[in-house]
């Protein structure tokens, strides 16, 4: 479509937000770039092959209770009443038959002992050790590989890894690991208005791109944050081209349909617009794209559109390229003390700041969900105002409402995102 006709229509058939989603996402092949990484370097990262145990946990027989290290077949017959009586021998020693040697939780079972008897059913005579009860061979001794076996597999690719992964990997001897690289993600921010310092009448302060590139490494990936390109022809293709070997390449800004807003013909004019309007708010003027295979978001300059497009497309498009899963937003349930709402047919997402419900501090409730919802509120911050970036910044996640409701009364229960929370 030209320019011309472009701004004559507007937007006036806007795609639903799950069918954008799915194009952009069908047009994404996962990257096949993997690399080794120290354990220390490698929190948060994705498993590009099986891991195995090289080693197994423990290895070695552990005591699995304080007490002393005996051979079962002493034990026979002990009981309360009856005690069988055994040499005490010195920690460390081997276990002879008729003696017992004190071990600890964790330690080395000594060898010749079979068995340990808990401290609390022995006593001590100096030279000598009663023992109250009657073990069988194995018993409270932790055996090799107990934890983890030999040849175990311990991840699958596709696996992220947390700290307490990191931990199982070194206890069985791994170095480092073989993980996805990250994704590479050019972000340009676009605008002839947006300046670095500190503005003159008619300027903006570019927050959009760094907002973007802060969001992308936390979400995973890599980016490169550029200087802001002009409302030009030329230079947007020039900066556009040059992000093309990046996995993926970012906009801010001139997506719409005003005179300044190029991208989406310089975009086209380079390789395929797959969405342009979606029917979401804030957000609409969001464009999808591909050029040379590389996917091309073009996010909208209002700083609250931007960032609910970048959640709702960015987000999963990182994943996807990065092998990375998927994980839902935090939420929590809350109770709407207003009125909030919507335009029937869009997804509205209303920033919200939560509080905590007094009045019901002391209810008795027992279902979970309930129970949140009455121990706090939602308070809507403003349902409209896309380029007002304190009304994001300032609230404590948003509430959706889909597209088949024209919002919520004042007492609803309501569901907040956490968008903001990591990863």
């Amino acid at each position: 479509m030209s320019t011309e006709n472009r701004r004559e229509s507007g937007f006036k058939h806007r795609t639903r937000l799950s069918a954008a989603r799915e194009q952009l996402l069908s047009a994404i092949t996962p990257h096949d770039r993997t690399e080794r990484l120290p354990l220390s370097l490698a929190d948060g990262r994705v498993v590009a092959t099986e891991l195995t145990a090289p080693n197994p946990v423990p290895n070695y027989e552990r005591a699995a209770m304080d007490g002393y290290a005996v051979r079962a077949t002493d034990t026979v017959g002990a009981a309360d009443t009856s005690p069988v009586v055994l040499d005490a021998l010195d920690r460390g020693a081997d276990c002879r038959p008729g003696a017992a040697v004190p071990v600890h939780t964790g330690s080395v079972v000594p060898d010749g002992a079979d068995a340990v008897v808990k401290i609390e059913e022995t006593n001590d005579r100096d030279a000598e050790i009663e023992i109250f009860a009657t073990v069988p061979e194995g018993g409270n001794v932790g055996p090799v590989g107990e934890d983890v076996a030999t040849g175990q597999t311990l991840y699958e690719p596709g696996d992220r890894l947390r700290p307490s992964d990191l931990g199982l990997l070194k206890s069985v001897g791994c170095h480092d690991v073989p993980v996805h690289q990250q994704p590479t993600v050019g972000v340009v921010p676009t605008g002839e208005e947006l300046v670095e310092g500190d503005p003159d009448p008619g300027e903006i302060v570019e927050t959009n791109g760094q907002t973007v590139a802060q969001l992308v490494d936390r979400w995973g990936g890599q980016p490169t944050y550029r200087n802001t390109v002009t409302d030009d022809t030329s230079a947007l293709r020039a900066a556009l081209q040059r992000d093309l070997t990046k996995d993926i390449v970012v906009t801010t800004g001139g997506s719409s349909v005003g005179e300044r807003d190029l991208l989406p013909e310089v975009v086209d004019d380079l390789g395929e617009v797959l969405v342009h309007g979606v029917a979401i708010k804030p957000g609409y003027p969001v464009a999808l794209a591909v050029v040379q295979e590389t996917p091309v978001l073009m996010l909208p300059g209002n700083p609250v559109a931007c960032i609910v497009t970048a959640v709702q497309f960015l987000r999963p498009a990182l994943k996807r390229m990065g092998h990375i899963p998927v994980e839902p937003l935090p939420t929590r349930s809350a109770t709407l003390d207003r009125k909030l709402p919507s335009e029937p047919g869009t997804r509205t997402f209303a920033r919200v700041e939560t509080s905590t419900n007094d009045a019901a501090a002391g209810s008795n409730t027992s279902d979970g969900d309930e129970a949140d919802a009455l121990s706090f509120a939602a308070t809507p911050v403003r349902t409209g105002g896309a380029g007002i970036l304190s009304s994001v910044a300032l609230a404590d996640g948003w509430v959706v409402v889909p597209e088949d409701r024209e919002g919520y009364s004042a007492g609803d229960t309501v569901t907040v995102e956490n968008w903001e929370a990591q990863p």
